[in-house]
């Protein structure tokens, strides 16, 4: 029978002490049958879940006091498959913060005052305003969820509202400027540096203004190729899919034109752009600068490789590894580019932000935002530089 790796460690007694192993350790949790020993264990377990992937346990006991630790890796354990990764990850956040500071209180002991000294928290460890605020509104959010469960009481969860979101320059909180639109001038500038395939992923942002995201994740199979005049391709697991809302990508002529080289001769289920690629495509670029003829060790070497493959890249792209290449690429470019012409750092959601704003120039707010999926709301309010622009054009 399989070991389980996943089961808590057991609390027993040695002697007059109750203890507990993890990981070769021996963890004391003071005199045995003592309820500063229980109290302990439940902390110690309630800790371990939340810094490692094990089952909780199904059943809180409501008979005695259950820590703020326990409620929050509760709340992390029900809602892990009901909510977006990137979401979960922030929640996986803010309760770090929540269980450093008051993990060992019980739940009904929380109050107001210690909420916000978990926000002051938040701030010294050097979170920018929006995201100490968001962090703020899920800690109130798992209170909730604890009243729902019976597990808090009403009055907890009721004070915690009146904990409002910290305003500009309060207690020492900061805000990041806001994202600014790349230059397309600056996107072509760059384009010949990278390798084809990143290219044709940062072309394809530029035309659509989709989400870096999106793209990542396309595979071959996924675009409909039924209209001849325009491919569509639907993502699944896009940002707004649990709002119940329907996300469409379309591609022209020319964007069919940047696509086709990474489909042809591709399985329905390989990535359109993949590291796989990126490979391939840098050892042809190497092996073509290549002025020494190859060595019989290289030959030999590349013999033993064909005959025994190490592990497959990955067959997707992350937006963090894009981001890095183009920094990379960037860094590469402007050691051999006199002062006067160096290119300027830029981000694949600057991109986005430059692609919207063309957008919305061109087929005005609704439609642009339409067509990247976002809200007509979100496009004023965060992706539109369209009144600087026209006033650089004038």
């Amino acid at each position: 029978m399989p070991k389980l790796t996943n089961r808590f460690p057991t609390m027993y007694r040695d002697k007059n002490t109750a203890v507990s192993k993890h990981k070769g350790q021996r963890i004391y949790h003071g005199v045995w049958g003592s309820p500063e020993a229980d109290k302990s264990y439940k902390r110690f377990i309630a800790n371990l879940a939340l810094e490692e992937n094990h089952v909780l346990p199904k059943r809180m006991d409501k008979e005695t006091d259950v820590l703020v630790s326990e409620l929050a890796a509760g709340f992390l354990e029900v809602y892990e498959s009901r909510m977006h990764k990137s979401d979960y990850r922030h929640y996986k956040q803010a309760v770090r913060h929540l269980a450093d500071a008051y993990g060992e209180f019980a739940v009904n002991e929380f109050s107001p005052k210690k909420l916000k000294t978990v926000r002051a928290r938040m701030v010294k460890s050097g979170l920018c305003r929006d995201i100490v605020n968001r962090y703020t509104g899920f800690i109130k959010r798992i209170f909730a969820w604890g009243v729902e469960e019976e597990l808090v009481n009403a009055t907890v969860s009721h004070a915690l509202l009146v904990v409002k979101s910290l305003r500009e320059g309060e207690e020492g909180a900061f805000d990041y400027p806001e994202r600014e639109a790349v230059s397309f001038h600056v996107v072509e500038k760059t384009l010949p540096f990278p390798l084809p395939v990143y290219q044709a992923f940062f072309r394809i942002l530029k035309m659509t203004g989709a989400r870096p995201s999106e793209i990542c994740k396309m595979r071959v199979g996924d675009i409909d190729k039924t209209e001849t005049d325009h491919w569509t391709f639907s993502p699944v697991n896009h940002k707004t899919a649990r709002h119940n809302k329907r996300r469409v990508i379309v591609f022209g002529a020319q964007e069919q034109a940047v696509l086709l080289p990474y489909l042809e001769g591709k399985d329905s289920d390989r990535a359109v752009f993949s590291p796989k690629d990126a490979v391939r495509e840098r050892k042809e670029r190497d092996r073509a600068a290549r002025v020494t003829p190859l060595s019989p060790s290289q030959i030999a070497r590349d013999k033993h490789r064909q005959k025994y493959p190490k592990a497959e890249n990955h067959e997707h792209f992350d937006t963090e590894t894009l981001g890095k290449a183009l920094k990379s690429v960037i860094i590469e470019a402007n050691r051999h580019l006199p002062d006067e012409e160096k290119i300027p750092h830029w981000t694949l959601y600057q991109l986005r932000h430059a692609a919207i704003t063309e957008l919305v120039i061109l087929f005005g707010e609704e439609k642009a935002a339409m067509m990247t999926g976002t809200s007509v709301a979100m496009v004023r309010r965060i992706y539109d530089h369209s009144h600087r622009k026209r006033m650089v054009d004038l």
